[in-house]
Order: C-alpha cells, then structure tokens, then sequence
C-alpha cells in the first residue's frame, strides 16, 4: 500500500432540487492514499464538510462492486472516469495526479433530472424494462425452456447484452443523450433466447415506444455509447434491435 498522499482540487456540482439553479463549487480533498477509492475520496471530503456543519455532497451508490450500475458520474467530461470497462466505484485514486483539479458532474440527460447534486432519476429506464423486458410464457406440457439447446453463438451473444447493468453511462455519453445501447441490450439478450421469441416482436416495439415518449435522444452512430460503456456492450446490439423494431412493423402493418 502507497504511504504517498495526495492534494485534489474538486470541482463539484451543486444542486439543491430538480427545479433548483446549479453550479460548481470547490472543494480540497487533501491527504488522499492513491489506494483509496473515488467514492471514498468523495466520502472523506463530505465527513469534514458535516464536521464544519456543511451539506455533504449528494451521490448515489449501492454495491461498490461495478455490479448495480447506481454510482454513475461523469469525471473530467467521462462518464465512470478515465478508464475502460469499469464503474466509478471501481476507480481509484492511483490514476490521478497530485495536484489534479477533478470535476464531477450528474449524468446529464433530459430524461434523467436532476435529484439533487449528483443523483439524477433513472426511473425512465425501469419503465422501458417494464414496458417489454420481460416474458409470460405458457408452456404447457413441453419440456422446460432450460433444457432447449441454444447455439453457442446466440447463448454468447445473449449473455454479452446480459451484461448491462442499467447504469446510464451510454446515454451520459451521447450528445443526443439516446438510450439506444441500453434498450437494444435489454432487446438483443431476450431476442437471441428461445425464451424471448413468443413475445419478440410486440416487446422491441414496446420498449421502443416508451423509449422515445421518456424523451430520450437519436443515435448518433458517433460509438461514444460503445467507449464509455462499464461492461463494454457492443453497439452491434443497436443494428440487432433496428432489424428486430423494422420486422415488428412490417408484421404490425400485414395484420392490420
């Protein structure tokens, strides 16, 4: 363990309410280990701001194992920081400078407002999940859906679209603040199951439908999604869910 310390400038964003004006406020977080993690970094500077009788600093977090997407912020312009394929409680200090400035914001969205500081409301992601996420199969007398070979190929794909973690990074990162590489991993993953195919059709167009009513963006086919996603989820899922959004509505139109 590093016995060095280290001196940061933080530039945090304030924000009493969704309806409240924010703005940036400077904090020192001094003495910080290199082996401490960002939010414990963020956690030693809001113990001295309760210690002066000041509003600690608002974030949002659950696991702090890059497992329940909840700890979601924007680092220097990136959503989860500098680094690949991790979460915010993920990264550490090591990969900061002594004497840095770090600034960190909220997830900036339209469909993700502001809460307070650094929590924004990711409650329009759960309302595409519940508008289609999911299956209601009645099997009958057929064997369980488990034991139904599934290609190699489609259980790999399957499971890689699996890997989302609802976090909100890809949206944070596209300037049309889209919800494309999300949606198309809830729909790409049931998709390629066997278990998904009854409702295939009817649940792309679903969860499209509530995806443009939550007021999310187009895509932008800039990859930025791709590049800051934790899980590193491929945007092929996004050509995956146009081919299955365009075959619905040719079936809607043929049974209408």
């Amino acid at each position: 363990m590093s016995t060095q310390k280290m001196n940061l400038t933080l530039k945090v964003w304030r924000q009493a309410n969704t309806n409240a004006v924010g703005r940036f406020v400077d904090y020192k977080a001094e003495g910080i280990s290199p082996d401490t993690a960002f939010l414990e970094m963020i956690d030693i500077v809001n113990n001295s701001l309760e210690q002066k009788g000041e509003d600690p600093i608002a974030f949002d977090s659950d696991c702090r194992e890059g497992i329940c997407g909840a700890c979601g912020l924007v680092i220097n312009g990136r959503p989860h920081g500098p680094l690949k394929g991790i979460t915010t409680c993920q990264l550490h200090m090591r990969h900061f400078k002594d004497g840095d400035t770090i600034t960190i914001e909220p997830w900036r969205a339209k469909a993700f407002p502001i809460v307070k500081d650094l929590i924004v409301d990711r409650s329009a992601f759960e309302k595409i999940i519940a508008a289609g996420g999911f299956i209601s199969v009645n099997t009958g007398g057929v064997p369980d859906s488990n034991a139904i070979p599934i290609s190699k190929e489609n259980q790999e794909i399957a499971m890689d679209a699996a890997a989302c973690i609802s976090c909100g990074a890809c949206v944070a990162a596209c300037k049309n603040a889209s919800a494309m590489l999300f949606v198309s991993a809830k729909v790409s993953h049931l998709a390629h199951l066997p278990q998904g195919q009854v409702e295939r059709y009817e649940r792309v167009e679903r969860m499209v439908k509530v995806m443009d009513e939550m007021g999310f963006g187009s895509c932008t086919n800039t990859y930025a999604c791709e590049a800051e996603c934790p899980k590193e989820i491929s945007v092929m899922h996004i050509a995956k869910m146009n081919r299955e959004y365009f075959a619905a509505r040719i079936k809607s139109n043929n049974t209408k």
